[in-house]
């Protein structure tokens, strides 16, 4: 799939002016560009992320929050819609408590003033926005992602999200043929990982891998993607990390 940015505008539902202002900021850049004419083109791989940005969009974050969750090393797809899909549960939950109370109002009944109530939902967004936050926004590593991944193209995220998962795939395939955590083979796809962070996103210093190989296991959202690749993926590779690590 190939769109010219008008025809992916229609498409998504949003305006050309708001998708040069997303290539902007860094929120959404086209999967390619003519040289000549200087058109913007969007590919699939550039419409799913659009998708999740308007899912947040929908949830009421903010774009600064929508990118910072979206750019972090720890981004997971999987483990966001899971997320997505409960917050707008809660939203839908109380759209149709609103009806119900309408229907009631027009009969002439008294409504329950608690239907108005919107503190689940919100208290849920503003706790997943913190969680990101807490992670990454106020820290120097997110500062240096912020900056690295401000002009990666389309093409050079699907390079980036390929080599994550080939990464993933061999510590399994490491584990399946029976090597231990602090084999070399093991030790080395540790070496693997944090230089591919540290190429890709920011500067991995041991701590914070030591960090990310514990949130692989802590984390359940983290252990059920990375276990995707093989039963006990995770533990493995977070004990290997830790391994390397002392």
């Amino acid at each position: 799939m190939k769109l010219h940015i008008r025809k992916f505008a229609k498409l998504t539902g949003v305006s050309v002016r708001t998708l040069h202002f997303y290539d902007e900021i860094g929120l959404l850049k086209p999967s390619s560009v003519d040289e000549q004419n200087g058109y913007r083109f969007y590919d699939e791989y550039t419409l799913t992320r659009m998708q999740e940005i308007l899912f947040y969009r929908e949830l009421d974050f903010s774009l600064k929050e929508i990118r910072m969750i979206l750019s972090s090393p720890d981004y997971d797809k999987q483990n966001a819609l899971k997320e997505q899909k409960h917050l707008l549960t809660l939203k839908k939950e109380r759209l149709e408590r609103l009806i119900s109370a309408l229907d009631g109002a027009m009969k002439g009944e008294n409504v329950n003033m608690n239907v108005f109530d919107n503190s689940e939902f919100e208290a849920k967004c503003k706790e997943y926005a913190k969680e990101a936050k807490k992670k990454w926004g106020d820290t120097d590593a997110y500062k240096e992602s912020t900056e690295k991944i401000a002009g990666y193209s389309a093409e050079k995220w699907k390079q980036v999200n390929s080599a994550m998962e080939e990464r993933i795939a061999e510590f399994a395939d490491c584990k399946r043929k029976g090597f231990a955590t602090t084999s070399t083979e093991a030790q080395t796809l540790a070496e693997k990982w944090q230089d591919f962070i540290t190429e890709n996103y920011y500067t991995c210093t041991k701590e914070i891998l030591a960090g990310l190989g514990e949130m692989y296991v802590t984390d359940e959202r983290f252990r059920e993607n990375i276990d995707r690749h093989g039963d006990g993926t995770a533990q493995f590779m977070s004990d290997t990390i830790k391994a390397y690590c002392k």
